[in-house]
C-alpha cells in the first residue's frame, strides 16, 4: 500500500472518530469493543499509571513545546534548561479520573521524557529519570484529589533515560539500565547510594542502534530478577550482584528491545501453595535485525510475528516459539484479570523512533496461555485510532483497558503528518464485559476493600452470582497496577489464588475462602486489584493492601 492512500484513509477514520461523542461504543462486544472516553486530554499519554483511588497519572515530556492544556491559575513552569520552552504555562501531565471520566492538569518541573517508575508499598507513585534536567530526578505523586508532583533533585546516582523499574520484596525499587548506563541502583536511597555494574547490558547493546533499552525486568519466585535485553536474558541475584543463570538466545536472534520494540509479561503465577512454583515469561513482537537502520533510511521492514515463551524456573529452560495472527512492533501486553494476555497498540512495520513506524495494527489480539499451543490467539475488534510510538495501555479496576498516546514526532504535530500526535483516551472492553455474561460474572459484595492483609493467611470474599455456579471454576486473582511506557508494563504481576472453598449462602450469594501468597518473593507488599473470576468472567476488582 502506498503512503498517500493510506494517509487519506487515516484522515477519514479520524474525522469519523472525531464526530463521535464520548463513551460511544464503536464495535460489537463479542470480540471486544472500543469506547472513546476523551477526544483530547491536552497531552499525549506517553507514560501511564493507575493509582489506588481509581485515577490514572498520565504524562509525556516537557520539551514537546506547549501542550493543549493550560496549567491552572496562571501557573507557569520556569526552566532555563528546557530545550523547547524556557517558560511554559501548559501542562505535560494530567490526572484522569476513571469514575467520572474527567481530568485535571498536573505540573512536572523537569523533563520526564522516556522515564520509568512503579507504585511503592504505601501507594505513592515514585517515578525516576528522564531527559536533560530530569535525568537524575526522583518524582513522587501521592493519590489525593489535590496532590501534584513533588521532585527530588539528584535522587538518582546515575542518569536514567530508557531505564526499567521493579518493586522488590523489601519495598525498594530497583532501577535497571538506561541509555549508556550498564548498571543498576535502588530507590529510595538508604545506606547504599552507589550503582552496581551489570555487564549484561553492555553485552546486549548494538553499536549505533542499542536494541537493549527498557529491558524487561521481572521478579522471579526465588527472589532473583529475570532481566531480558535485546534477544536474551539472565537471572540476577541483585543483592550479591551476581548472575546466577544465563538463558539461551531466542531462536532466530532478532531483537525484541527498544528501538526494535517488542513487549513481555510474566505469565500468571499459579499453584501458589506448591513447594516449587513455576514461572513463565512471554515475549512477543519486535523487529528483525537491521530494521532500525533501514527505517531511518526510509525502508520499513515488516515486524516480527512471533512470540517466545520460556519457563524461567526450569533447570534447563528453552524458548518455545509461537506465531501471532498479526505481526507487531511497539505493542503492549496487558495481563487481564482472568489470566489472559491482551496484545494491543503498535505497528506492522518499522521500529520505535521519530517517524519510523508504519502500518498501524488496529486489532488487539487475545492470548490464552492455558490453551494448547496453536489455539492461544484470538483477534479482537479494531480501533480506528492508530497507536504507534509513545502509546500506552493500562488495566482498570472495572476490567477495561485504558488506551492513550501515540506521538511519533519530536513535537506536538496535530495536522499535516501521516500519523498526527494523538491526545485522545479510549477504553477497550474485552468480551468478558458483554452483558450476555452478567449471570455468570461475580459481583463482590464484601469487603469493599481490604488493608493490612498478611502473607499466608486466610481471607473470605463474598460474591453474588445469579446463574448456575461451577465451584471448580471459581478463582480469586490479584493484579499489580503497572507503570506503562514504551510497550512495557513495569512491575506487572498477576497471582492466581484459586479457591480453598466455595460456600453457598442462599439467594445467589457465596463465600469464597482463599489463602494469600506466602512471601514477598511471590507478591511484594503493596496495593493490588483483587478479582473473583467465574468461568473466565471476572468481577470488578477491589483494592487490597498486602503487607
Amino acid at each position: 500500500m502506498s503512503a498517500t492512500p493510506f494517509f487519506f484513509s487515516v484522515l477519514i477514520l479520524q474525522l469519523l472518530f472525531a464526530s463521535q461523542p464520548c463513551h460511544r461504543f464503536l464495535a460489537a462486544a463479542a470480540d471486544g469493543r472500543w469506547q472513546l472516553l476523551q477526544k483530547s486530554i491536552g497531552v499525549s499519554a506517553m507514560h501511564m499509571q493507575l493509582l489506588r483511588n481509581d485515577r490514572v497519572v498520565v504524562f509525556d515530556r516537557t520539551d514537546f513545546g506547549p501542550s493543549k492544556l493550560p496549567l491552572p491559575n496562571g501557573k507557569c513552569r520556569n526552566d532555563p534548561s528546557d530545550t523547547a520552552l524556557k517558560v511554559d504555562c501548559t501542562a505535560h501531565s494530567v490526572e484522569y479520573d476513571v469514575l467520572t471520566n474527567t481530568f485535571r492538569p498536573l505540573m512536572v518541573q523537569t523533563d520526564v521524557w522516556c522515564s520509568s517508575g512503579a507504585i511503592m508499598p504505601n501507594g505513592n507513585l515514585v517515578q525516576t529519570g528522564g531527559f536533560n534536567d530530569g535525568e537524575r530526578r526522583v518524582r513522587t505523586f501521592s493519590p489525593c484529589s489535590t496532590c501534584d508532583w513533588q521532585e527530588t533533585p539528584n535522587g538518582l546516582a546515575a542518569k536514567r533515560w530508557y531505564a526499567s523499574n521493579h518493586i522488590l520484596p523489601d519495598g525498594r525499587q530497583i532501577v535497571v539500565g538506561g541509555r549508556r548506563q550498564f548498571n543498576y541502583e535502588f530507590v529510595p536511597k538508604t545506606i547504599t547510594a552507589n550503582t552496581f555494574s551489570l555487564p549484561f547490558l553492555s553485552q546486549t547493546s548494538e553499536r549505533g542502534v542499542e536494541n537493549n533499552l527498557y529491558p524487561f525486568v521481572f521478579l522471579n519466585v526465588d527472589g532473583n530478577l529475570f532481566i531480558f535485553a535485546n534477544n536474551r536474558a539472565i537471572l540476577l541475584d541483585y543483592m550479591k550482584n551476581k548472575v546466577v543463570k544465563t538463558y539461551p538466545t531466542i531462536p532466530g536472534g532478532d531483537p525484541r528491545s527498544y528501538p526494535s520494540t517488542g513487549s513481555a509479561v510474566l505469565l500468571p503465577l499459579k499453584n501458589l501453595k506448591a513447594a516449587a512454583i513455576q514461572a513463565e515469561v512471554l515475549v512477543c513482537g519486535g523487529a528483525p535485525k537491521g530494521s532500525y537502520v533501514q527505517a531511518v533510511r526510509g525502508k520499513f521492514i515488516g515486524a516480527l510475528n512471533t512470540c517466545a515463551r520460556i519457563k524461567i524456573t526450569d533447570p534447563n529452560p528453552q524458548w518455545v516459539m509461537e506465531t501471532m495472527p498479526l505481526a507487531r512492533v511497539m505493542g503492549d501486553m496487558i495481563l487481564l484479570p482472568n489470566g489472559n494476555v491482551l496484545l494491543i497498540n503498535g505497528a506492522g512495520s518499522g521500529t520505535a523512533g521519530w517517524e519510523l513506524g508504519r502500518n498501524p495494527v488496529l486489532n488487539p489480539v487475545l492470548y490464552k496461555p492455558d490453551n494448547k499451543i496453536g489455539t492461544r490467539f484470538e483477534t479482537q475488534n479494531p480501533t480506528t485510532v492508530p497507536r504507534l510510538y509513545h502509546s500506552t495501555a493500562a488495566l482498570l479496576r472495572d476490567g477495561r483497558v485504558l488506551v492513550g498516546g501515540s506521538n511519533p514526532h519530536a513535537f506536538y504535530n496535530l495536522t499535516g503528518v501521516l500519523f498526527p500526535t494523538e491526545l485522545s483516551l479510549e477504553a477497550f472492553s474485552p468480551a468478558y464485559l458483554d452483558t450476555k455474561f452478567n449471570n455468570i460474572g461475580p459481583t463482590i459484595t464484601a469487603p469493599k476493600s481490604m488493608s493490612g492483609i498478611k502473607y499466608g493467611t486466610k481471607l473470605t470474599v463474598r460474591v453474588v452470582i445469579t446463574g448456575k455456579v461451577a465451584k471448580n471454576q471459581v478463582s480469586v486473582t490479584m493484579v499489580v497496577p503497572a507503570f506503562n511506557t514504551h510497550s512495557f508494563s513495569m512491575n506487572q504481576r498477576l497471582l492466581v489464588l484459586g479457591n480453598d472453598k466455595v460456600a453457598a449462602l442462599g439467594k445467589a450469594t457465596y463465600d469464597i475462602d482463599v489463602t494469600t501468597p506466602r512471601s514477598g518473593n511471590l507478591a511484594p507488599s503493596g496495593f493490588y486489584l483483587l478479582f473473583v473470576v467465574h468461568q473466565g468472567i471476572p468481577s470488578k476488582g477491589i483494592w487490597v493492601k498486602l503487607q
